[in-house]
């Protein structure tokens, strides 16, 4: 409770005038605020951020099925998700549109999962390389951690070109020190039960495998997280 004081008073021949008793009473609530904010902060379970394509997005399936969903599940409350994957989503897009969501968001660890479609679309490694690079600088500054989410395309791209692709996954992992989940569709992709009929999307019953491909590389990180704040 705040005392209240009567708009004028003396004390040791001094006056104190209402506009000083308005900035005192506006900087002792400041603090407060202040003050439980970071109390609040200090009790907020991690908050997620998936950048993704139509594999994150739940293409062709219920969201709730999706492995994100699945996800969010698992921790039931102990973290918070946030799914910003769109459909068709290609590398670049994901670097134009990372910037606003983390200032959006303010993740703790973003998960990127991009890549699939510049594969198929045959966009030079390179290309894929440097904006995954921007990603994870972009999400690095804004104090994020990085868990990269690697893909592979279908070998009629041809060998070459297969293993630049691949690679890019690797090579950046490497710099940067990140987590890697090498191929986000292991044990999905070669498994027609597991994809849809255009052979690119997995079905709902894949997504748990998915999840369990993504989950050991993940938990690290959380516990990480959660060291660094309880500790």
């Amino acid at each position: 409770m705040i005392e209240e004081f009567p708009i004028n008073w003396r004390r040791q021949g001094s006056v104190c005038h209402a506009g000083g008793v308005q900035r005192y009473l506006m900087v002792w609530t400041l603090g407060l605020l202040l003050l439980l904010a970071g109390t609040a902060g200090a009790d907020a379970p991690p908050r997620l951020l998936v950048l993704g394509d139509s594999l994150s997005a739940a293409y062709g399936i219920e969201a709730r099925q999706g492995w994100v969903a699945l996800l969010a599940q698992r921790l039931d409350g102990r973290a918070e998700v946030i799914n910003a994957s769109i459909s068709g989503e290609t590398s670049g897009g994901g670097a134009a549109r990372l910037p606003d969501l983390l200032g959006q968001h303010a993740p703790d660890i973003v998960l990127l999962e991009l890549g699939g479609n510049d594969g198929l679309r045959g966009l030079p490694p390179g290309q894929l390389r440097a904006n995954l690079a921007r990603m994870i600088e972009a999400s690095q500054a804004a104090e994020a951690e990085v868990l990269l989410l690697g893909i592979d395309i279908p070998p009629n791209y041809g060998r070459a070109y297969r293993d630049a692709f691949t690679g890019v996954f690797r090579r950046l992992a490497d710099d940067y020190a990140l987590p890697l989940v090498p191929f986000l569709l292991e044990g999905v992709a070669l498994n027609d039960g597991l994809m849809q009929s255009d052979g690119i999307h997995p079905t709902a019953e894949a997504q748990p495998i998915i999840l369990d491909n993504v989950w050991p590389a993940l938990e690290p990180l959380l516990e990480a997280y959660l060291a660094r704040t309880t500790g």
